[in-house]
This record gives structure tokens, sequence and C-alpha cells, in this order.
């Protein structure tokens, strides 16, 4: 799940992108994807290639940024770009995604265990074994049992908004709350220090894809601080924190007992990363841009201010630096259907025909940023092809809303939404699609290190609220039932679910998919259900999004990595000269 802001362009903006649309085409986010057919080239760098050729190791590599992190604990890091910042950087997964530019970034490799896994019991039983040599920061050895605690506490109440998916696919997890207070999960098994055996509920054919979420990382139980280890997790991955002040900066230095000999993705170039966190508007982009001093040696994150595209793309020389991978995201807005008005399915139908989805790819940068969406999945998870079951104008049918809202007694509707502090300008957008309807709606903002948790607290959720979802590998299992699935919702740290959608016969039909153990008829019947669900209306599609990022002028091996949403791959950044960086 990806967030970002920005603001609507001028007409001078919109004359400089001149590339027309072009298909979503790679995975997310949180992960995995594949190249779609009918993508086109989007601006900046040629999609696939390297910035910068290969770096050289040593110096300062700072990282320039609006937000905080909202976890770096990885039994609770889901949220992009945060997820592959920590598995890149401090700690390891048992499977991980290449380092690799273009569509080959959503392929999977071994990282801590010696291969992708190896099922049995007709794919319910999977095994995985640790590579040799793997350790801490403080020299101790990394264990299977350290896997499997760190599985354990994602089913902990009190470490929430991580990944679900041990929760929903191991064995005996139904009651399980995790390991805090003594208690195991005899489902997870570690025969020995370097085997570790998943007993699943069902077959998952695609549960290599799974190892690599942050879930599947070691924490050893005696570095167990509960929520306090957000702030300092436990170092298995090539670099450790050396500070932290939480809204500032965090610091990070080389982790001297990670062997690169154990590690074939990860090359650690910079001796250390500095995170500057809290920076204004563009603030950012400007910096990078003009690359002065230390700022030459800089990248981003999440994404480049959309009001900054009229500074780059007419600069060969600056357009040059800036990647722009598609991100194989929905961006959505979220209709709270636990009350009213949502819960009523022709107040979610008229909102459907009200929402101007054109005003939100413009203020998204316009067609060359990103592409009107019509379905939830994303291209990247249908060939390519785009689902279109509605059939509704991309600036919407005010009328069509109108009359609907009519036919069910909502003719002065007010409704609140909330959005993250740089979603302000979208948040507007909506506002005024939907006073053409008649309704009437309150934009509030809220911190991007807090706006998860905030949407996330079910009992006190907006009616209203913008946010994406990116799949974790391709495949719908990772997509639809984590945005509508009813049992997937938490009173606290809720995320995916945020339309508090709860449908028996989506439900049904899910666990129907679940139990396929053909692919190619799940992926069908995954599409199926993506156009059945665009007609319930628990959510509206918005667009799917390319992420712009820019890096400095002695700043090396910068692309998207397609497995992480088009965010720069911090496993293979690094500098030009590393005595240029001022660190």
């Amino acid at each position: 799940m990806t967030r970002r802001t920005h603001a609507a362009l001028a007409a001078a903006l919109a004359a400089t992108l001149t590339l027309g649309l072009g298909a979503c085409k790679n995975d997310k986010s949180d992960t995995g994807g594949d190249a779609a057919a009918t993508s086109t080239k989007g601006p900046g760098a040629e999609s696939g290639s390297i910035i910068g050729g290969t770096p050289v190791k040593g110096g300062t590599l700072t990282v320039l940024t609006n937000q905080d992190f909202a976890h770096l604990d990885p039994a609770r890091n889901w949220v992009l770009p945060h997820m592959d910042f920590g598995t890149r950087l401090i700690y390891r997964t048992l499977v991980t995604f290449k380092a690799e530019p273009g569509a080959a970034g959503s392929e999977i490799v071994p990282d801590l265990a010696t291969d992708l896994g190896k099922s049995s019991d007709g794919g319910k039983t999977w095994t995985f074994t640790l590579r040799d040599g793997l350790k801490y920061e403080d020299g101790s050895p990394i264990k299977s049992a350290d896997v499997k605690y760190n599985v354990e506490r994602s089913f902990s109440p009190d470490l929430t908004g991580g990944p679900d998916y041990a929760i929903q696919y191991l064995a005996g997890g139904e009651n399980y709350k995790g390991p805090l207070t003594g208690e195991h999960l005899p489902s997870i098994e570690t025969p020995d220090d370097k085997t570790i055996v998943f007993h699943l509920k069902r077959p998952v054919a695609e549960f290599s894809y799974t190892a690599t979420l942050p879930t599947f990382s070691p924490v050893p139980q005696a570095q167990e601080k509960g929520t306090q280890y957000d702030s300092r997790p436990f170092a298995s991955g090539p670099y450790k924190i050396a500070s932290y002040d939480r809204g500032k900066q965090l610091v990070l230095v080389r982790n001297t007992n990670w062997d690169q000999s154990t590690d074939t993705v990860r090359k650690a170039y910079p001796d250390k990363i500095v995170v500057t966190q809290g920076l204004k508007g563009g603030q950012a982009d400007d910096r990078i841009i003009a690359s002065e001093g230390a700022d030459a040696s800089t990248v981003e994150m999440p994404w480049m201010q959309h009001e900054s595209v009229a500074k780059v793309l007419p600069k060969a020389d600056v357009k040059s630096r800036m990647v722009a991978e598609q991100t194989g995201c929905t961006d959505m807005l979220y209709l709270n259907t636990a009350k009213a008005p949502f819960d009523d399915p022709k107040v979610r139908e008229a909102m459907m025909y009200a929402v101007d989805r054109e005003a939100q790819v413009t203020a998204f940068g316009g067609p060359a940023m990103a592409d009107v969406a019509t379905s939830f999945l994303p291209p990247a998870l249908t060939g390519g092809a785009k689902a279109d079951p509605l059939k509704i104008p991309a600036a919407g049918d005010p009328a069509k809303a109108k009359e609907l809202l009519a036919a069910a007694g909502k003719t002065d509707l007010k409704v609140s939404l909330t959005v993250s502090l740089g979603d302000k300008t979208r948040g507007e957008a909506i506002q005024q699609s939907l006073a053409k309807a008649g309704v009437q709606v309150t934009v509030n903002t809220v911190d991007a290190s807090a706006f998860a948790d905030t949407v996330g607290d079910t009992k006190n959720a907006p009616e209203l609220t913008i946010n994406g979802w990116c799949p974790d590998y391709p495949s719908g299992a990772t997509f639809l039932p984590f945005l509508f699935d009813g049992r997937t919702i938490k009173e606290k740290g809720n995320q995916g679910n945020y339309s508090q959608f709860r449908d028996q016969a989506t439900m049904d039909r899910m666990d129907q998919i679940a139990a396929m153990t053909d692919l190619a008829e799940a992926n069908a019947a995954w599409k199926q259900l993506d156009e059945d669900l665009v007609k319930k209306a628990p959510a509206i599609p918005l667009m799917w999004q390319r992420r712009p990022l820019l890096a400095g002028t002695n700043v090396a091996g910068v692309f998207g990595n397609a497995g992480y949403a088009g965010m720069i791959d911090m496993a293979v950044v690094g500098l030009k000269d590393p005595s240029k960086s001022q660190g």
C-alpha cells in the first residue's frame, strides 16, 4: 500500500506532459509484478536503465523525505517506502526480490535461505534452510528460531500494522495472540538452528513470494522490546542504526558483521546513509535538482512532488536523473461501508459516477505520471488488460450521480474525507467533483507518519479516505482479499480494508478461488471477482501511478525496482565519487 501527494498543475505544466496514457505494468509493493504489454515509455530515464553507472564504495548517501517512518519493526512494516528501506538495508528475509531494473526486479531469489523453499503435503508444508555464516550486528548467529519468533510476533495485537499473510495462512493461528506472553505457534517448527518448517491451513503455491515480506525477517527473542522495537530493530542486513531522532533524522552505518559472501543481492556501497526527514513541499526536489554540495549525493522518497514535474521535464540534464517506473498499484477512494451513508449500495454507486478521475490524474502530474483506473486490479495483474465494467466517463457523470442519490433518498449528503497531508490537493479535487453531485465534503489532513494508524482505527474511521494498494506479488490473492475480505478487518491497525466491507458472497467466492490449484483458473476468477466488486462499489478506483524520483548528480546505480512499486532500489545505490559526499 502506498501514499502520495501533489497539487493540480497549471496549464504551463500540462503543456510539458506530451506523453500519452500508459498502462500500469509493474508490480507493487509491497511487491511482485510483471511488465504489461500495453505500457508506454514514461518520462525521465529509460525504463530498465541504470542512472549514474556503477557506484564506488564509500561516502555518505543522503535520503531526503517529507515523513518519518510509520514502522521499522519488521513485524509491523507494510507501507512503502518503509518496507523496502527496511528489507534492503537493515534486515534480511528468507526470500527477496532481485536488485535489477525492469521486469527482472519482480523476480525472487533466496536471501537468508539457500533456496526458494521446498513444498510438500500438496503445498501445505514449506521448508526453508538458512545459509551458513549469517550473523547479527553483534556477531551472534542468526537462527531459524529467530525467524519463527518474528513470524509469531506478527500475530500480537500490540504489534499492529504489519502483513497479514502469516495470520491467514498458518495452521492453528485463529486464536493465537503472539509470543509476548510466552506462547508459541506449533505450526512453525524449527527442528534445528538452520531449518524452519511452516504448516499451512491450505495449499499456497506462491508461498515463496510471501517469504519476501518483513514478517519473515529474524528477530532474536532476547532483543524483544515490544512496541519500542520500532525505533531500533536489530540488524541482520548490511547496515545498523547509529541514531534515530524520530521525525528529524535516521543515521545508518555499516553492520561490520554482515558478510557479503552470504548475500547475492545487497552491495552496500555507501559507508553511511543519512535520512533527513520533515522537509516541506518541494524542498527535497529543489535541492536535488540543484545538486549543490552534499545535495549532489542525495536521493528522495517516497515521491517527487508533482508540482516539480514542470521544473524537471524541460531540462535534459535533470530529466536524465529522474526515474518514473510504473508502480503496479491502484489508488482508491475508500467508502466506509460500516456506517451511513455508505452502507447503502445505491449511495456507493452514486459515488462511482460522481468522482472525476481525470482530475485525480491531473492533480498527480498528468497522463505522463498516471493512468485513470477503471477497476481495482491493476494491469500488472491482468496481463496488461484494463477491465472497465461500468464504462463511466473518466470525468464522471454528476447528473447520473444526482439521480441515484435521489432514488436513495439522499439529496443533502455531508461527509468527511481524511487524507495524508501531502494529498490535500487531491482531497480538494474529490471535494470539488462531489460538490457537482450535491455532496458536501469536509477535507481533513493527517501527517503522513500518523496516517496509517489514523485510518486504521476502525471505530473512529472517516467516511472517506484516499489510499492505495500494491500487490505483494503478481497474484489477485495479494490484492482483493486484503481490500475487501471482511475477516481481515481489525479494530486497531486495520490495513487494506479501509472500506470495512463485509459481504458474505464476496468472502465465499474468495475462499473458492483460494482453493483452486490451477493458477490460470484462479487468475481468471480473480479478474471476474474484480469486475463484480466494482459493481458493488466498496471503493472507487482512481488511478494507476508511476513513481517519479530524483537522484543527485553524484549518485550512481539508480533505478526503480518493480518488486517495490518503483522505489529506488537501496540495495545497490551508491555514489560516483564518495569524496564529494561531505559525510
